[in-house]
Order: structure tokens, then C-alpha cells, then sequence
């Protein structure tokens, strides 16, 4: 999804969370998109209308008569929208706009936008369960509005329950899947991401500098597109994909049960973890002691499984399998042979060491190369972009 030249309606409604509004809208301009305020009445008395104006760059719309020198101004708005936000959305404002209710420039806009709707409910913990919100969140939604759910905890008024606005990059994240082409739909995706883990002993062990972000960017643009995506992940400090099912591993021989466990369920597979080849044959239960007479220590090795050779060999005709290759040199020679040993239909290359790109940055710079003896260079970019270019390849290929 690119909010590049996107118009995007955002609704502020009177509640203590109105200030969230102000970080949501700083992101949405931040990923390029043209963002109109709209702010009832109550919602002025918690954040001031200059302060949407000078980070939207935009004139705040809060009256129909009186703040534009057009009296069909909201109409302009709701036509050019590409979607709206409310957020936060009260008790009121929802009541309004289930029943078609136009009485102030957001409920008179709303009735017009034709474009896909987000409704962030955000309310005391007893008003948000009440059966009268509850049944307009329901013709709302029937009536094909997205509603988010509103996060539990201490509200400000002390309650703890269901009714607080989620954290702005959520709601972000939601509208970028929300506005994303369903091309994945149908499809079951599994991911692998992250380093494996292989204990020396119960201090020490032997792994790599995979981060995860290049697999987490790649199960986050897969959900978005519609896939129904399992990430079977080593150790990161990464938070989960929204909607992405995630199973944590630690050792080569645990991600290979995992990834094979769900092997036949899934049409597309795509390996980016960096699974440490070799673990020590001998770990240790105690802490491995340093001994003044002997500054070496050697530590026998044992080759771990090859979990792409072995989804290789399983994977049907039907299945898709994409794997990764981290190279220090001749980058075409040894993905193309990789590729080839290990029966993939495609795979994302790319020479590590810079900082710019690879392990731990949130940039990258690849080279697919692809079954057919045809290959795109993808050049530095968001790892996120690399991942929605890479799903687009693989989708083209799929036909």
C-alpha cells in the first residue's frame, strides 16, 4: 500500500483520546498521504483545531456553514476520500452515523463518502458493552465499515475494561491493510524468520546477526494482502504482525519440526531465517569454566538440518518456495546453485557486511532470481517495500 497522493478523511470526536488522533494523523502524513480533519464540537474542547491544521497542512473542517467559503466543501471532501477514519468514534458519534443521522460536518460528510470506512470506538468500558452501542457497532459493520476494537486497560476514568483507543501505529497499520489489494486472498502463507539458537552451554551459544526484520516484513505485507499467514520465527525482539500467526522457536531442529509440521497446508513457502548451520555436539549443563593452563577451547560441531534442501524434496507442484541467500561473494553464482540444489522456484539474494542493507537495517538491496533463468534486481529500499515487491513477484509467477 503506498498513501502517496491518497486522500484520507480523519474524523476526531469528542473523548479523552483525541490527543491519539494527533500521532495518527503525523503518521499518515509521514507515509505521503493528504489528510483532511474533520472535528466535531466536543472533540475542540479536548485538542485545539490548530493543531490538525498546522500538522495536516490542511483547513480543519468543523462547521458546514461557517469554517469553508464553500457550502458543499464536505461533499468535495467525501468524494475525493480514498477512506475515512474516526478515531477516536464516541457512543454519540456512532449512534449518528448507524442510523443516517446528519446533524454536523462529520455525520453530513460521512453519508456521502463512497470510499472504505474505519471506525475506532473508543468509550467507558460499560458504555462501549452497552447493547445500544454494541447493536450500532453491528449495523455498522453490516453495513461494511471496518470497526476496530478498542484495547483493555485503565481508562481514564479509572475503569479497567474494554474501551481504549489502540496505539496510533496500530490503527495505521490497519488502515494500510484495510486499503491493500486482496491479491493473497485464499492463500496460505508460511514464513520462516529470525536466527536459530544452539546452546554451548547454559550461558553461551551459537547463532547469528539475523534481526528478523526482512521475514517480519515480509508475513506483515502478506496479511495485508489477504494471505492467512503462519511465521515460524527464531529469537527477536520484534513484535508479532498484526493478524499473523506466530510460532516461536529456538534451535535449527525445533524451526525444521515447525516449518515441516505445517508444510503441507501451505501454497506459498518463503525461508528468510538464517539457521545456524552447526550446533556443538557436546552442550554443556554447567557453565563452561575458564582454566588458567588452557587459554584454548575447542568445541566439536555437528551439522544441523537443512530445512530448505528438506522443504525442497516435500514441496508439490502446486507449492511455491522461496528461499534467501546472504552471500560475501559472487552473489549470482552461488544463489543460482543454491536455487537449483535445493529445487526452489525463486530466490532473494544479497551480499551482507553493509550497514545499509541485510542484517539488523531496515533497508535492503536483493536480487531475485527465479526458476526460469530470469532475475530482478530490487535496489535499496524499506524492507517493507522489498517484501510487497517480492510478494508481487511471486504472485506474478503463480499466475
Amino acid at each position: 500500500m503506498d498513501f502517496q497522493n491518497k486522500h484520507i478523511l480523519l474524523g476526531v470526536t469528542g473523548g479523552i483520546a483525541a490527543y491519539k488522533a494527533v500521532e495518527l494523523l503525523r503518521l499518515l502524513k509521514k507515509a505521503g498521504a493528504n489528510v483532511n480533519v474533520i472535528m466535531t464540537a466536543s472533540a475542540q474542547k479536548f485538542v485545539g483545531k490548530t493543531t490538525f491544521e498546522v500538522l495536516s497542512e490542511n483547513p480543519v473542517l468543523s462547521d458546514l456553514f461557517f469554517d469553508t467559503e464553500s457550502s458543499v466543501k464536505h461533499i468535495d471532501l467525501a468524494t475525493r476520500a480514498d477512506a475515512a477514519i474516526i478515531a477516536p468514534a464516541t457512543a454519540n458519534t456512532i449512534a449518528k452515523l448507524a442510523h443516517g443521522i446528519a446533524d454536523d460536518a462529520l455525520s453530513t460528510t460521512l453519508l456521502a463518502v463512497t470510499a472504505p470506512v474505519m471506525i475506532c470506538p473508543s468509550m467507558n468500558t460499560d458504555m462501549y458493552q452497552n447493547i445500544r452501542v454494541q447493536r450500532n457497532l453491528d449495523i455498522l459493520e453490516k453495513d461494511g465499515w471496518q470497526i476496530l476494537d478498542p484495547d483493555s486497560g485503565i481508562l481514564a476514568c479509572k475503569t479497567v475494561g474494554a474501551g481504549r483507543l489502540p496505539d496510533p501505529g496500530f490503527i495505521f497499520d490497519r488502515v494500510e491493510a484495510m486499503l491493500t489489494k486482496k491479491d493473497l486472498n485464499g492463500r496460505k502463507i508460511l514464513v520462516s524468520a529470525g536466527p536459530t539458537v544452539e546452546a554451548i552451554d547454559p550461558v553461551r551459544f551459537v547463532s547469528n546477526h539475523s534481526s528478523g526484520k526482512m521475514g517480519y516484513a515480509i508475513a506483515g505485507a502478506a496479511e495485508k494482502r489477504g494471505g492467512q499467514v503462519t511465521l515460524v520465527s527464531g529469537p527477536v525482539s520484534l513484535e508479532s504482525p498484526v493478524g499473523v500467526d506466530r510460532i516461536d522457536v529456538v534451535t535449527c531442529e525445533e524451526m525444521a519440526l515447525q516449518m515441516l509440521a505445517n508444510l503441507d497446508q501451505a501454497d506459498i513457502i518463503i525461508k528468510v531465517a538464517a539457521v545456524a548451520d552447526y550446533k556443538p555436539i557436546d552442550p554443556k549443563t554447567s557453565k563452561i569454566k575458564k582454566k588458567d593452563n588452557n587459554k584454548d577451547l575447542s568445541i566439536l560441531m555437528a551439522q544441523n538440518p537443512d530445512i530448505l534442501k528438506r522443504i525442497g524434496k516435500k514441496k508439490t507442484k502446486d507449492q511455491f518456495l522461496v528461499g534467501f541467500a546472504a552471500e560475501t561473494n559472487d552473489l549470482e553464482k552461488n544463489a543460482v546453485m543454491k536455487m537449483q540444489k535445493k529445487n526452489l522456484d525463486m530466490i532473494a539474494a544479497n551480499i551482507v557486511g553493509s550497514t545499509d542493507s541485510g542484517f539488523k537495517a531496515d533497508t535492503n538491496k536483493v536480487k531475485l532470481f527465479f526458476r526460469d533463468g530470469s532475475f530482478v534486481d530490487i535496489p535499496l529500499m524499506d524492507k517493507n517495500k522489498v517484501a510487497n515487491i517480492l510478494i508481487g513477484h511471486i504472485i506474478d509467477k503463480m499466475g
